[in-house]
């Protein structure tokens, strides 16, 4: 099977080659995050890391010390820092601005042993809270125009600590891709008055042959245009352009079937190295026609981005989402 396929949000290309996976590959020695005998995410080393911006903690005990099931930290070493003034200038054609944002890090349990898969379906739940609880104190800085939840699992997949953690960064600027998306889904809604994730969620259920597991709040489905070998797409079924807007019962079920699929990935692939993002409205728009969706993206680091990738910006996936669903709807 080769044929290239259109996404329908963004219009970007792919192209699926199952034949691609055939290909002989010397298998490269995996390099390891930091797994040196000192974690300062670890619970009795608080004093390692700034002080918690938020945690869920035994009664009684101190911030900043033992005691805590998740805390909420600023990166030790922030790609943006939240001091100062946001100031626009240009140097002859370029265009810049000035480092302002938050990054701060996650630390999801207190167990350095532990991996997101590891925790219950309760303990995510109390991860993705406490990103709806920073979301909404973003968005009170008025410099803040969006952010961007995500997780790095393992050393090629970004991280550069092995102990289990997921980052936020607040940014200045709308991100590429979110304009992207955006303006994808609101031509969309423009055509057909219709929100594109919506159909998705419709066509999919229908035809049956991409979707990965199923809920009553939630679909998993494997993406018609993927990028990856076995990318999968976690979307709310009712419509919410903005993931801070989710009630508890919704963050509940996203983090049971976001458990599901780990155990289907981890059983399929042998706990891949993988990315986790959470797509949702920017902060500077405040109204919605009804155009955009939030959603979760799971991308297991498969297939690697090389040289076509990055030179013409179309991707090759060597495994066809049906059968990537077909194979996670059967682990």
């Amino acid at each position: 099977m080769r044929e290239l396929r259109r996404d329908p949000v963004i219009g970007q290309w792919v192209i699926i080659s199952e034949e691609r996976a055939d290909r002989p590959v010397t298998a490269p020695v995996e390099q390891q995050a930091d797994t040196g005998g000192f974690c300062p995410f670890c619970e009795e080393n608080e004093s390692s890391t700034p002080d918690e911006v938020y945690a869920l903690r035994d009664d009684g005990s101190p911030p900043n010390g033992p005691g805590w099931r998740l805390r909420v930290v600023p990166n030790k070493f922030p790609a943006l820092a939240s001091e100062g003034e946001l100031i626009v200038s240009c140097e002859g054609m370029y265009d810049r601005m000035s480092g302002i944002g938050f990054h701060e890090v996650l630390i999801e349990t207190p167990r350095h042993d532990l991996a997101l898969a590891d925790l219950s379906s309760g303990r995510i739940a109390d991860l993705f809270r406490a990103v709806r609880l920073r979301f909404c104190e973003f968005k009170k800085d008025k410099r803040i125009k969006c952010a961007q939840f995500f997780k790095n699992h393992g050393y090629t997949a970004g991280a550069s600590i092995e102990r289990s953690h997921s980052q936020i960064i607040a940014m200045p600027q709308v991100s590429k891709l979110l304009k992207e998306e955006l303006n994808g889904a609101n031509e969309y809604f423009k055509r057909e008055n219709r929100c594109v994730y919506c159909d998705m969620i419709d066509n999919e259920t229908s035809a049956k042959v991409r979707v990965v597991a199923e809920t009553e709040r939630f679909i998993a489905l494997a993406p018609y245009a993927s990028r990856f070998a076995y990318e999968t797409l976690l979307l709310p079924k009712k419509h919410n352009h903005r993931f801070e807007d989710a009630g508890d019962g919704t963050i509940d079920a996203l983090s049971v079937i976001l458990k599901e699929l780990l155990k289907k990935i981890n059983s399929i692939l042998s706990h891949p190295t993988y990315n986790l993002i959470l797509h949702t409205f920017s902060f500077e728009h405040s109204a919605d026609d009804g155009y955009y969706h939030w959603h979760v993206e799971f991308l297991p680091m498969v297939n690697r981005v090389a040289g076509f990738e990055w030179g013409s910006g179309l991707f090759i996936n060597p495994v066809p989402p049906e059968e990537a669903a077909k194979r996670l709807r059967e682990a």
